[in-house]
């Protein structure tokens, strides 16, 4: 055990009334929007919270306009084409997990053109391509079609084990894990990829025979058909930190063209915070702001907590060491923003040194 290990394990055990600090802070979210203010759509939803509002967002965005996923009508394809639609040549469609532009005309051709992803994996929930959460076109983006069989229906998080993914011989940006069932989509798309499950969890939550999506933390194996997805916590900090743009508000702009609904989460990116973040238990005003300190990376926000194995923080530190209650060193790393391992349930001290004289202390709950 090193000088600075000797220095603190001994005090964690000793000095159980230590101070262990946590830093939120709340940012405005900028950015003009298609609904700036709260519009009638929300107004319902004004001062309510949890439960509450989670049901009355629910009774706001249910009964949409559904469409069939493959139709000589007006069909999935032709939503996607509008809603993906690459700004630059109207006639292509941005392929989602790549960012590579492709002809909107091609669809599937054989193979040899793009798919539709269900970003909420259709089998975790056993729903596939029926009317409803199958085709819903506020879950579904334009896709490589190999990077669509490479995503499969892996659980959204951060990898350790990382692969690239490769489109047409260049590096998309996303990976995916070699020894965890997860997906890391490219930066650009990492708050899109949670917003979409956010609104998924929200939209359906089993009535009329609609499966009942929820979130969580908890990795789902490929073959599950619980209706759940992975990882809660990460999404968070996903949404935090890409936050909504132009090219998100245009595209639910689009769908409600269609559908008659909208993706609440992209209007009002601080709901999440109030259904399932920092603002949970607190009324929602209505107001733009997102939720925690993610854009001062100066500070520290350690999630999830309680874990069930794995803990987070949102910037590297140089040292991380997490002690059980009689002192012991059960986990550690250097230079690092995770720590992770099956320790039994209980309460532990997390101890991050941002520098040597910058310590904090996080009382962390392993279920």
């Amino acid at each position: 055990m090193n000088n600075f290990e000797n220095a603190f394990s001994s005090s964690l055990v000793k000095n159980k009334v230590k101070r262990f600090i946590l830093f939120i802070s709340f940012v405005a979210f900028s950015g003009t929007q298609s609904f700036a203010q709260v519009s009638s759509y929300y107004q319902s939803a004004l001062g309510l919270r949890n439960d509450s509002l989670k049901s009355e967002l629910h009774d706001i965005i249910k009964n949409h306009t559904e469409y069939p996923y493959s139709s000589s009508s007006t069909d999935t394809w032709d939503i996607l084409k509008a809603a993906d639609r690459d700004t630059a040549n109207t006639a292509n469609v941005i392929l989602f997990y790549s960012g590579r532009s492709v002809d909107g005309a091609q669809e599937y051709n054989g193979g040899n053109g793009w798919n539709r992803e269900h970003v909420w994996a259709k089998s975790r929930g056993d729903f596939g391509t029926s009317q409803g959460a199958g085709t819903d076109a506020h879950h579904l983006r334009a896709c490589d079609i190999s990077v669509n069989s490479t995503r499969n229906n892996r659980n959204f998080d951060d990898c350790t084990n990382c692969v690239d993914v490769i489109d047409e011989g260049q590096n998309t940006g996303s990976k995916y894990d070699q020894t965890d069932w997860t997906f890391e989509p490219r930066d650009a798309v990492k708050g899109d990829v949670a917003r979409m499950i956010f609104y998924m969890a929200l939209r359906y939550e089993g009535t009329n025979g609609e499966p009942d999506l929820e979130l969580t933390d908890i990795l789902q194996s490929q073959t599950s058909k619980t209706p759940l997805h992975a990882v809660k916590s990460t999404l968070l900090e996903w949404h935090r930190t890409d936050t909504v743009d132009a090219y998100e508000r245009d595209r639910n702009d689009v769908v409600f063209g269609f559908q008659n609904n909208r993706n609440p989460f992209i209007d009002h990116p601080e709901l999440a915070e109030h259904l399932w973040g920092l603002l949970e238990d607190i009324q929602w005003t209505g107001q733009n702001t997102i939720g925690i300190e993610d854009v001062q990376r100066d500070r520290l926000v350690v999630y999830p907590n309680p874990t069930r194995g794995i803990i987070k923080w949102n910037i590297p530190v140089e040292e991380a060491y997490l002690y059980d209650l009689n002192g012991r060193i059960v986990l550690s790393g250097k230079n690092v923003k995770k720590l992770k391992g099956n320790l039994p349930s209980g309460m532990y001290i997390l101890l991050l040194k941002k520098s040597d004289r910058e310590v904090e202390y996080h009382r962390i709950r392993f279920q």
